[in-house]
């Protein structure tokens, strides 16, 4: 199975962006996006210095276009690309380009969602000084405990011995002098307390303006930030990635999800190499493609075609009919809906329960149930289809 990765805030580096331009086509796709996140994407991403480019407001968007533009490019039809993907994440605003490329909203919708968010992003950091530091090794117990002590927040937790921690400069500087057991502290040139409290008025402003945004099921299982859940509601795309502004990133756990797929080969869109190395770490036995520069798109076709012969199908489904997908590991409990059964928007499906946690099944689109894949109490995996649903015809107008 092949996983598609895209990464967060701190991988650009300058000039990252030149090679791509001599792809037919590039420069004039950049340009459209730059007039819609109201930025020059292709001066930021060819000449700009790394103190400019380390700029809130300025680093998502690069990081978001560059991403799309790099999918693009190593699937210039995208529904070629949702027979061949398994699943998909991205890291902080990364989740942006992958809600873009799996089709959960559109490229533009990503575009303008980034522009607002890091304008809203970097004006919040503006309010009280904070940033963040990276916790590299140390037992991850003790680790988050002495985070709490500090009255510091878990901004990420990026799987076995990474952690960052992220609050004021006070509790960072006294963070720094009371290190947890055989650790070591690195602090990153961020400019705020990124995925904490402290961004609550960007996830205001944020949610004001994805209320407006249209958004589809995706067509790739989307692993979110939030908990390593597969999310297969547009709505719910937007909402997490709006909430998730001002909560822990737990790449963690989407690691746990994508082993738990099966899968076999990780490919990481540009800037590339941070979320590899995380998995070379944490998923021992994955193949993983750090897809940097344009001059790898023979080696990046030849690895999606490795691992995609593995992959399920696209789950969220054709014209006709949409899947509802296990959000985790559990056991399923249906409930009262059967096939034939006509269903509002929002009704009530089933539960899946695992040993940790429970969540209700909805009819999100409403419709009618055309057959359950799973029986009652059957154990099911992350991201296994269980319902198959024709929707409502308003839903496709």
């Amino acid at each position: 199975m092949l996983v598609l990765v895209a990464p967060g805030q701190g991988a650009q580096t300058p000039g990252f962006l030149t090679p791509w331009l001599e792809l037919p086509g590039v420069a004039d796709r950049l340009t459209w996006w730059s007039a819609v996140a109201d930025l020059d994407l292709v001066h930021y991403g060819t000449e700009a210095d790394a103190d400019t480019i380390r700029d809130t407001a300025i680093a998502q968007p690069l990081l978001v276009a560059s991403g799309l533009a790099a999918a693009l490019a190593l699937f210039p039809h995208p529904a070629e690309a949702f027979g061949q993907v398994g699943a998909a994440a991205g890291h902080s605003v990364g989740e942006l380009t992958v809600a873009a490329g799996t089709g959960a909203i559109t490229a533009e919708s990503a575009m303008a969602l980034v522009r607002e968010r890091g304008r809203a992003m970097a004006a919040a950091a503006q309010v009280t000084a904070t940033s963040m530091t990276a916790v590299l090794g140390g037992e991850a117990e003790e680790v988050l405990a002495k985070i709490a002590e500090h009255g510091l927040t878990p901004a990420n937790n990026n799987g076995p011995g990474q952690i960052v921690a992220a609050g004021t400069i006070e509790q960072l500087a006294a963070f720094q002098a009371d290190p947890p057991a055989k650790t070591r502290l690195v602090p990153l040139s961020v400019a705020g307390a990124f995925h904490t409290e402290h961004m609550a008025p960007a996830v205001e402003r944020m949610g004001q303006l994805a209320k407006g945004v249209s958004a589809r099921d995706p067509r790739v299982r989307y692993i979110s930030n939030r908990d390593g859940h597969v999310v297969h509601s547009g709505r719910e795309v937007l909402d997490r990635i709006v909430n998730q502004i001002a909560n822990p990133v737990r790449w963690d756990l989407c690691m746990d999800t994508m082993r738990e797929l099966g899968v076999t080969g990780i490919l990481e869109l540009p800037p590339a190499g941070t979320l590899t190395g995380i998995a070379k770490r944490a998923l021992k036995g994955v193949e993983t493609f750090a897809f940097k520069t344009p001059d790898q798109l023979d080696q990046a076709r030849a690895f999606v075609a490795r691992h995609a012969e593995d992959s399920d199908p696209a789950p969220a489904a054709s014209s006709n009919w949409r899947l509802v997908l296990a959000p985790f590991s559990g056991t399923v409990q249906r409930a009262a809906a059967v096939e034939g059964s006509v269903l509002e928007p929002g009704d009530h499906l089933g539960t899946v329960v695992s040993p940790r946690e429970e969540q209700k099944l909805v009819a999100e689109h409403g419709g009618t149930v055309l057959e359950w894949l799973v029986e009652d109490g059957a154990a099911v995996t992350a991201g296994q289809p269980l319902i198959r649903i024709h929707p409502r015809a308003e839903v496709f107008i």
